[in-house]
């Protein structure tokens, strides 16, 4: 489809998707969670998804607050909804996503990037959930996915206080995987993802969902679900051939089946 907040770019099995609202700095409305939604749909079929934004100054750098100012409880519980919708979903598609964050990831844009499997920022990020300063609290998942990636105390300090931290930091507190010069940002996500693309497509997809539900259960459950998922991909076409190209000494060619 045509997106309007959009730009899609698909190669190599690997979809670019760039939130294009430079005049705002990249915020999320009601339209481009819808469009942003579809364009994860449709791109779940790649082998890798990278998100970023338009411009030199923000990854996202919040909800748009002209659209959120006059919502009543009603309509902020469905504008709500439309993050949830989204930030799922991106844990749920079956290839990786990576968020490169170019610049401010506030409000509504950090909350987009902790939904992904990784994250890279480029040297003059700024990330944080400003919401409190609103007299809100984050809405798109930001308390619980925070307090997974930094811990209580750190998020609690992020989240209460509402300042910013900035990309040498972020790494430092393991808010992102890495910091790279802005020039080279995008280049270094698509290198990323490129090579998780050449691996079996099946078991990433597999391993993505190990560790998003087991993450909440118990060790000896989520284990459990680990070993099966393990002896299920024997019978898949793309582990033969996996292990057969190790032993030829070749790179594997995977097919996803």
């Amino acid at each position: 489809m045509d997106y309007e907040t959009l730009l899609i770019e698909r190669e190599a099995q690997i979809a670019t998707i760039t939130i294009n609202r430079p005049k705002s700095m990249n915020a999320l409305n009601s339209q481009t969670l819808r469009e942003l939604t579809q364009a994860v749909r449709e791109c779940a079929d790649s082998r890798a998804i990278i998100l970023t934004g338009s411009g030199e100054r923000a990854f996202v750098a919040g909800a748009d607050i002209s659209e959120m100012a006059p919502m009543g409880p009603w309509q902020a519980r469905e504008f709500s909804e439309l993050g949830h919708v989204l930030t799922a979903l991106i844990e749920d598609v079956p290839c990786a996503a990576i968020a490169a964050v170019n610049g401010y990831a506030l409000v509504g844009g950090l909350e987009l990037a902790v939904a992904c499997d990784l994250i890279f920022a480029s040297e003059n990020a700024k990330l944080g959930l400003p919401e409190v300063s609103l007299g809100v609290t984050p809405g798109f998942g930001g308390t619980q996915r925070l307090v997974r990636l930094v811990g209580k105390l750190r998020a609690k300090e992020m989240i209460f206080t509402g300042d910013m931290v900035d990309a040498k930091h972020a790494a430092e507190i393991g808010l992102v995987n890495g910091v790279v010069p802005r020039e080279q940002l995008l280049a270094h996500c698509k290198s990323v993802a490129l090579k998780i693309a050449s691996r079996g497509p099946l078991a990433v997809g597999r391993a993505k969902r190990l560790v998003e539900r087991g993450y909440d259960l118990p060790l000896r459950a989520a284990n459990r679900q680990e070993a099966e998922t393990f002896a299920l991909l024997f019978d898949t076409d793309d582990r033969r051939e996996g292990m057969r190209a190790f032993i030829e000494k070749r790179p594997a060619r995977f097919t996803g089946k």
